[in-house]
């Protein structure tokens, strides 16, 4: 998964690219980049690392103009190289930067198509920078003249729908001529539009999720439709256009679940009203099917789960009690590569205070089990606090398959739930009960703020790939790929600035901090 921000504004956009990220890092915390454009010129910097390490004052100086992209990146194809750190360029038709939220189920057909075909070179194992080359190719077909027109942007966006495969979230800038967004035709990985009223006239920005727009000071105008495409040039104008034929709505139901922060509106719906639906229909089931657990205490586990645990006590009318301590400074173990890596971090994350454990029967809520590498050390944490009985209770069902859209769930392997019932899931993690949310639940806890949402890709509990173009060989090739026993590249340093009036990409090593 991924975080992208697009603006073009009345001012310089650096500072707002930048603040946008910082509240989109939980989005990656791999690598981050911005590109800014002014006038007939792109001036970038990209690194491995968290927002606030690899920006420094001096990056920012160099980062000009009004209009702008930025990126946060976890990489769940490709390598966890500082080269593969989005957003990519190329400087073929007219110069584009692009960045990417999602994952190209086809992108192996894409790159050959490339090579055979379209005469363009992959740089990268990145699927993004497919994306952008496929892009690229397409807006040279249907540019007729040196100046572009909207008419042939959304005519490409159009062939990269009828090409690409999967979920995408897109945010790219012509050179000298604007900003483009949009959707894949199932609008799984999400995207809002807003706009800010200045002055000088109306600024726009496009956004993974809508929290970025609030601490920006923008106002929230909708979501990009699925299948959309909306354009917006150097002078504020605002363009949009249906670019996918059969376009429907399936976001990815794991956004409200967990990618997405709670202060988020996603689809026309809060984040954080879904996870208090979420707790809500767990008590239900508990109550209906689990009313001879004897719960002293509900406790979450930090942070995502805490609406669901809430809203779970109330109804339940059972103490709710913050039991785990979190350090701020360790990363989400959820997106963090590595087995080994995610165990240590866990200890490292959470502390917790004894006093609400000792002696008592206690339901922990998280918002889901993937891996089971959390689950498992925080019930020990539990018992080793003095705990008498550890129930645990998952507001989402169990994961079962392998995510393909963007999300590090990559092998059935890894996957606690796959191959196992509930009561061998409850004794791997070591709990005396495990309860989960039915998927049915799930989904009508969105729909209460959204009825018109009728589909959703739930593909990581229900193994149905809502794109149609997923089978067991596609997922073979892709766990061996990137499983966690396929190896990671050297990350190498890039900070690069193009200049397009001399066709030209400028790079330099990282300065000493």
């Amino acid at each position: 998964m991924c975080g992208i921000i697009g603006i073009v504004g009345k001012n310089p956009v650096n500072q707002f690219l930048y603040d946008g990220l910082l509240v989109l890092q939980h989005r990656g915390q791999d690598a981050a980049g911005i590109v800014t454009c002014d006038g007939g010129t792109f001036f970038m910097h990209k690194n491995n690392g968290l927002v606030q390490d690899v920006f420094q004052t001096r990056h920012m100086r160099s980062l000009q103009g009004n209009a702008g992209i930025a990126h946060v990146r976890y990489p769940t194809a490709g390598s966890s190289s500082a080269a593969e750190a989005q957003p990519f360029y190329v400087n073929s038709p007219f110069g584009i930067v692009l960045g990417h939220n999602g994952n190209l189920t086809n992108s192996a057909q894409l790159k050959q198509e490339m090579f055979r075909q379209d005469l363009r070179h992959i740089n990268t194992s990145s699927d993004s920078e497919v994306l952008l080359n496929v892009l690229a190719h397409e807006i040279e077909q249907t540019a007729h003249s040196a100046v572009l027109d909207t008419d042939m942007i959304f005519e490409a966006v159009a062939g990269v729908h009828n090409r690409c495969k999967g979920a995408y979230a897109v945010v790219a800038m012509v050179a000298n001529f604007g900003l483009l967004a949009f959707r894949d035709p199932n609008g799984i990985r999400p995207l809002v539009i807003g706009k800010h009223e200045t002055e000088k006239g109306t600024e726009y920005i496009v956004a993974s999720e809508s929290v970025a727009l609030d601490v920006l000071g923008f106002k929230l105008i909708r979501d990009v439709e699925p299948g959309e495409a909306i354009f917006i040039d150097m002078d504020g104008n605002f363009f949009s256009r249906q670019c996918a034929e059969n376009a429907k709505l399936s976001s990815c139901i794991f956004e409200y679940v967990y990618l997405a922060r709670p202060d988020s509106v996603i689809d026309g719906v809060s984040v954080y009203q879904t996870r208090l639906h979420m707790g809500e229909s767990l008590a239900k089931k508990i109550a209906e099917e689990w009313s001879h657990l004897k719960i002293d205490v509900v406790i979450p586990i930090p942070d995502t789960s805490r609406p669901s645990a809430l809203e779970l006590a109330n109804k339940l009318n059972l103490t709710y009690r913050e039991g785990f301590i979190k350090n701020r400074y360790i990363g989400r173990t959820f997106i963090m590569p590595g087995q080994a890596l995610r165990k240590k971090s866990v200890r490292q994350k959470l502390n917790p205070i004894g006093m609400e454990f000792k002696g008592k029967n206690v339901l922990l809520v998280d918002d889901s089990i993937v891996r089971g590498t959390t689950s498992k050390q925080i019930v020990q944490m539990a018992r080793d606090a003095g705990a008498n009985k550890v129930f645990f209770a998952s507001a989402a069902p169990p994961v079962r398959f392998p995510n393909v859209y963007g999300i590090d769930m990559p092998t059935r392997d890894e996957l606690l739930a796959t191959g196992r019932t509930d009561e061998e899931i409850c004794a791997e993690i070591g709990a005396d009960a495990l309860i989960y949310q039915d998927l049915d639940a799930l989904v009508h806890a969105v729909q209460l703020s959204n009825p018109n949402i009728k589909s959703f890709d739930c593909s990581c509990f229900d193994g149905h790939y809502v794109t149609g173009d997923i089978d067991e060989i596609y997922l073979n090739n892709i766990e061996s790929s990137r499983g966690d026993k396929a190896g990671l590249k050297k990350p190498i340093n890039s900070s690069t600035q193009l200049d397009l009036n001399l066709v030209t990409i400028k790079e330099h090593e990282e300065e000493a901090a």
